[in-house]
């Protein structure tokens, strides 16, 4: 009896515990799935160029039809703009999975699929949906939606069920919206426009930085969304800045920018964690789009701002004001002390006593006063951090206690199912 429980045990336990074990999240990255099959490096290297490899790797459901070297030679040839290829390429990426079994089993024998070229506002009608239609002879043709099906579906090149799809179609997908010319980005004036609504403090302070100003021209064929402070907030942390070393300077600024261009309606859509033009390895230097109704918010440990204006928004560029100075957690840290809530007002206008001093205690000491939420115009603390490295100086009460109560639920779990692993043993 013993022997058939300790195995009964075994055969129960032992399956959690190599789950838990096996637990990964679910995210994927792209660039680094078709690093392996070197047939598609030149397709790899424009999702990267192009900056839609963070955008599909911030999504949980997307299937990418890659072409090969070849393939992207014959587009590549054609000369066009770097912004024009990121929207063809961007009809490549399905809002959908589609694995190999699945595109062989479509009800129907066809479906239309969304795309982020659908996604971002500048396909009209349907021309941003792909057509994917099983042919005779097991054959599967895509296409525009209202286009020719004359790219096939290849071979499956990476699946990860159902996360992303990585499948290879013959050639690029016919279409003329897609290949239309984007407005030319060497025409766009970014401090211009920025002075001329409201932020022009901002960008001055740009432009007084070589670095930062170099990387935001060079960002805009690719498609680019800035976050600038208006002029009165940007005013009052001009102090803060000036404090700041110059590659934090240049960091700070390259922090303010997305590397993805993002319309007022993709914003809404699209809540989440988002890299900038700061974000290099560890140092993450991401920002959090929030929405509520109309309201869109951006986000960091350390401060909460709000966007107040749209100052440009025709792609690759979109502008937009926020309220206060968004402030990255990777340069300055978030207040230890808070100023404790006024005392309530005695009524008929009687002065309350005061209690007395306990004897023997605090004589001749003064109470250091905790500082008042009006020293700092944030809101919060925004002075400089010690350095990029210091994430776990910076993390709040909240967050700490976060991380303690999941970790420590999952490690009590695996220890819990390992001693009762342990005891069917004893049995």
């Amino acid at each position: 009896m013993a022997k058939k429980m300790r195995e009964m045990t075994i055969s129960y336990i032992l399956p959690i515990i190599l789950l838990l074990l096996a637990v990964e999240t679910h995210a994927h990255n792209v660039t680094r799935l078709l690093a392996s099959h070197p047939s598609f490096s030149s397709f790899n290297h424009f999702l990267t160029q192009t900056h839609l490899a963070g955008e599909i790797n911030r999504r949980t459901t997307i299937t990418v039809l890659a072409v090969d070297n070849a393939a992207m030679s014959a587009l590549t040839s054609k000369g066009y703009t770097i912004s024009t290829i990121k929207n063809i390429l961007s009809l490549h990426v399905l809002l959908d999975y589609f694995g190999a079994k699945k595109i062989h089993q479509i009800r129907d024998g066809s479906a239309l699929a969304a795309t982020l070229f659908q996604a971002t506002g500048a396909a009209p009608g349907t021309t941003g949906f792909v057509n994917i239609t099983d042919l005779r002879g097991g054959k599967v043709g895509l296409g525009p939606d209202g286009g020719d099906l004359s790219s096939f579906f290849v071979k499956s090149v990476e699946e990860v069920p159902y996360n992303i799809s990585i499948i290879q179609i013959s050639k690029i997908l016919p279409s003329e919206t897609a290949a239309a010319p984007s407005p030319a980005p060497a025409e766009m004036n970014i401090t211009g426009i920025m002075s001329a609504h409201g932020c022009k403090v901002f960008a001055e302070t740009l432009l007084t930085n070589p670095g930062a100003s170099k990387t935001y021209q060079e960002s805009i064929e690719g498609g680019m969304t800035v976050f600038c402070p208006g002029d009165d907030a940007m005013k009052g942390f001009l102090p803060k800045y000036k404090n700041l070393t110059a590659p934090k300077k240049e960091a700070f600024l390259d922090f303010l920018a997305v590397p993805t261009y993002y319309s007022m309606a993709m914003l809404k859509s699209n809540n989440g964690p988002m890299n900038t033009l700061a974000t290099d390895g560890a140092n993450k230097f991401e920002l959090t789009v929030q929405n509520d109704g109309e309201k869109v918010t951006l986000r960091t440990r350390i401060n909460t701002v709000q966007i107040v204006d749209t100052l440009i928004d025709e792609q690759p560029l979109a502008i937009y004001a926020t309220d206060k100075v968004l402030l990255p957690k990777e340069l300055f840290k978030a207040s230890a002390v808070e100023a404790p809530a006024p005392a309530p007002a005695p009524e008929d206008g009687d002065v309350a006593d005061s209690p007395k001093p306990a004897k023997g205690k605090g004589k001749g000491k003064k109470k250091k006063a905790a500082p008042s939420p009006d020293d700092d115009s944030f809101g919060e603390s925004d002075s400089p951090a010690e350095g990029p490295d210091g994430d776990a100086d910076e993390a709040t009460a909240d967050e700490a206690s976060a991380v303690r109560i999941v970790g420590g639920a999952t490690a009590g779990l695996v220890v819990s199912l390992f001693c009762l692993f342990a005891s069917s043993k004893l049995l």
